[in-house]
């Protein structure tokens, strides 16, 4: 989990204030005492929030789930109805949500990927726009690819980023900076970086503006069947450079997707 928030970042506002956790939450979630709005595929449960803003939560909830999916070219085929619905707990207020989860001051958000559930409270910084469909990303792409799987950090987050439309303006810009200082990462670098790790916000910044970018290169430049292909050869726990050659062919691996990707932000 990153342990960090920069409010005032053009690009990362609201990933670094979200805890991303892998594993299941320490104490089960009691839905005792909540109120429940229910949708298809979402479960909302609140106590005393206001109920136009569970009404859009869970509205907006559907339309990511559906335009995730679309997005990204994955099939269902383990569709998330009834006792198989996400569940999203929405706390009173942020510091009604930090006292009953535990979380630190900065975070607006936290996200149990293996149970589907998301904890936020009722206009945290970002939450439509940035938070909800991140995490929904998050989840999605690994209940595609699976809990044991090969793909990179940086695919996840930048799956998660891709679908954060307003994180996609001026990234081009960004990363023709980074060029110029000769400050950009080569995709090496980026697979080997522990982000949860990284205490330097430029690097961080940086690290998600990339995995964007990559993500946002294959999908827009080869289209959806051949990341899907990606996807699938990662989840069989083929090796990066295997699954890419395996589903592109014009890259037979890593390096070769890091040099065309290169010339891609140079265009």
């Amino acid at each position: 989990m990153i342990k960090m928030k920069f409010s005032s970042l053009p690009f990362s506002v609201i990933i670094l204030s979200i805890l991303f956790c892998f594993l299941e939450r320490a104490s089960a979630f009691d839905e005792k005492g909540w109120k429940a709005e229910k949708s298809t595929h979402f479960i909302v449960y609140y106590k005393e929030a206001d109920e136009k803003f569970i009404r859009q939560a869970i509205d907006k909830a559907e339309e990511y789930y559906k335009s995730i999916a679309e997005n990204l070219g994955f099939t269902r085929y383990d569709f998330w109805l009834w006792d198989k619905r996400a569940k999203i707990y929405i706390y009173n207020d942020a510091e009604d949500y930090r006292k009953a989860t535990g979380k630190p001051s900065w975070s607006g958000g936290a996200a149990y990927y293996h149970e589907k559930v998301i904890e936020s409270y009722p206009w945290a910084q970002g939450f439509f726009q940035s938070l909800l469909p991140h995490e929904l990303g998050h989840i999605i792409f690994r209940e595609f690819v699976g809990s044991e799987n090969n793909a990179p950090l940086w695919l996840d987050e930048g799956v998660a980023m891709y679908q954060e439309k307003v994180k996609r303006f001026n990234l081009k810009t960004k990363l023709l900076q980074a060029l110029e200082q000769r400050k950009l990462m080569p995709l090496n670098k980026l697979s080997e970086l522990n982000i949860n790790f990284v205490n330097d916000k430029e690097i961080v910044e940086l690290y998600y503006a990339e995995a964007l970018s990559v993500v946002d290169y294959l999908l827009n430049k080869f289209g959806r069947d051949n990341f899907v292909e990606l996807c699938r050869r990662l989840k069989e726990r083929k090796t990066f450079d295997q699954a890419i050659n395996d589903a592109y062919r014009v890259f037979k691996n890593l390096e070769d997707l890091n040099k065309a990707w290169l010339r891609h932000i140079k265009e």
